[in-house]
């Protein structure tokens, strides 16, 4: 075993103490989807409905869980989806996609697929052209997680 001088354990506290002072972040940082969501909707409440939202409800493996929605629209250029946005809500970071839609898409639907580190929430919220949200929520057992658990 390899002892450690004087001189670098010094080194290595100063690097740790100066990480500490300006603000670094820790590796297992706590899950940012309600900031996600809050700064997607502007703080603004998302309505339940409109969202259909198609996930197992068991995922044996957590590694690659299927995931399509699709949202009620006529996708005209008075009326259409904008944007959807996807969380995970007990993943390490809760960012899982964001689609962009343009009346030119026709159908507001994707179909992805996405790693769950556990059992948790996955929560859809789609912003139209008049500037509402709606959201939708759907629960999803997994049994082997898919990010290190």
């Amino acid at each position: 075993m390899k002892e450690i001088t004087r001189r670098q354990a010094l080194s290595i506290g100063g690097s740790i103490l100066a990480a500490a002072a300006i603000g670094v972040r820790p590796v297992f940082a706590a899950n940012d989807s309600q900031d996600i969501i809050d700064k997607f909707t502007s703080g603004k409440t998302a309505k339940e409905g409109r969202i259909t939202l198609e996930l197992p409800q068991i995922a044996e493996n957590g590694n690659t869980v299927p995931i399509s929605f699709s949202i009620e629209s006529p996708m005209t250029k008075a009326d259409y989806v904008k944007r959807v946005v996807l969380v995970a809500d007990a993943n390490p970071r809760g960012g899982v996609a964001t689609f962009n839609f343009t009346p030119a898409s026709g159908v507001a639907e994707a179909s992805t697929r996405m790693r769950l580190a556990q059992t948790q929430n996955v929560i859809a919220v789609a912003e139209m052209s008049d500037g509402s949200f709606y959201m939708a929520k759907r629960q999803v057992k997994v049994t082997i997680g898919g990010c290190g658990g």
